[in-house]
């Protein structure tokens, strides 16, 4: 599909400073940008570049005043990035569009499928499931007995949702994704085996909830497994039985949370953030990459390291950290110098 720049700025509410008749096929960053394609500068370490994109059109902030002649229009708007977005949705849309039910799939006769769903082939949709409008199930997915999925959504080839589970409006579930597999609960026995302990609970998500590829998230043991609106999760994420995660917070890949671990609203994880069991994360807390979390954390903390301390104290531990080889050589020094005075005394008392 082809955008002029004119119809471009029209959809942003831009205002255009070249020629309006230039038309788009593609996007492109800014560094590698090429005729035909749309950039866009928002963050100003990359203004130089502005001067040697070779883009047809970018996107660049009202007060954006170029100091050297430019090779592409400019579309001036308020939000560079945020208009992206709006872009990047719109291609989406175009792309994504579909609709009919392929062959060959299963389709149980008690499941309730709206006229305008799109089934891809080989995939499994149980007894009693219900399907909202618009929503779109990609091939090789698998739906268990009595799911219940809300309208607008999208689950991408090989997702995994097992029975009773329920997934709100507007969720976007990537490949790979599993919801409702068992939590890991197994009760130890006299002999030191393990018995299973049944999960006869269900997995909730709530509207616009986007999880990333390979993620899984486990029924509860009893109840459910709450992830509240608005989450996003990254890719390859563990949320264990019963655990609930508040409303608008983000989570990084290789993220880990134990059973029955509550999480708060807008809380925002980095990378293989491990969580222990049964704790309460408060609301708005970040916490850095790697980090482990095995006590509770109170609302609007900043923490990093293991075990989690508030993040300044973490800088200052690490300053110290690097500096304990030469602390290690001066306490040496000291505990030489020490011994000698030690025999110039016991010399003396002679």
């Amino acid at each position: 599909m082809q955008f002029t720049a004119q119809q471009i700025a029209a959809f942003l509410g831009g205002d255009i400073v070249g020629d309006a008749t230039v038309s788009v096929n593609n996007l492109s960053k800014i560094e590698e940008g090429t005729p035909g394609t749309l950039t866009f500068l928002s963050n100003p370490l990359y203004t130089q570049y502005i001067y040697t994109t070779q883009a047809s059109i970018a996107l660049v902030r009202r007060d954006f005043e170029p100091e050297h002649p430019v090779t592409p229009t400019l579309i001036k708007v308020d939000d560079p990035y945020t208009c992206l977005t709006r872009l990047l949705e719109l291609v989406n849309q175009a792309q994504g569009n579909k609709t009919g039910i392929e062959e060959p799939c299963h389709i149980a006769l008690s499941a309730q499928m709206p006229d305008d769903v799109y089934v891809g082939a080989f995939a499994y949709i149980g007894e009693r499931v219900q399907v909202g409008e618009g929503s779109k199930i990609y091939p090789q997915v698998y739906i268990g007995d009595d799911v219940v999925l809300g309208k607008n959504v999208t689950l991408y080839p090989g997702v995994k949702i097992y029975h009773g589970c329920r997934i709100g409006d507007n969720c976007i579930l990537h490949a790979g994704v599993v919801i409702g597999s068992d939590g890991f609960g197994f009760a130890p026995q006299a002999d030191g085996s393990y018995k299973k302990i049944p999960q006869i609970g269900i997995v909730i998500l709530e509207d616009n909830v986007e999880i990333g590829a390979n993620t899984t998230i486990d029924r509860a043991t009893m109840g459910a497994t709450v992830v509240h609106k608005g989450v996003k999760l990254d890719n390859l994420i563990q949320l264990a039985h019963n655990v609930e995660v508040g409303e608008n917070t983000v989570m990084a890949a290789q993220v880990g949370v134990a059973g029955s671990t509550k999480i708060g609203s807008q809380c925002m994880f980095g990378g293989q953030v491990g969580v222990a069991g049964h704790r309460r994360v408060g609301n708005r807390v970040v916490v850095g990459a790697q980090t482990g979390i095995p006590n509770d954390v109170k609302d609007n903390m900043e923490i990093m390291g293991y075990p989690a301390i508030p993040k300044i104290d973490f800088a200052r531990q690490t300053i110290h950290v690097k500096r304990l080889p030469e602390l290690n050589n001066t306490v040496k020094e000291l505990r030489k110098e020490i011994e000698e005075l030690k025999k110039l005394i016991h010399k003396d008392e002679e």
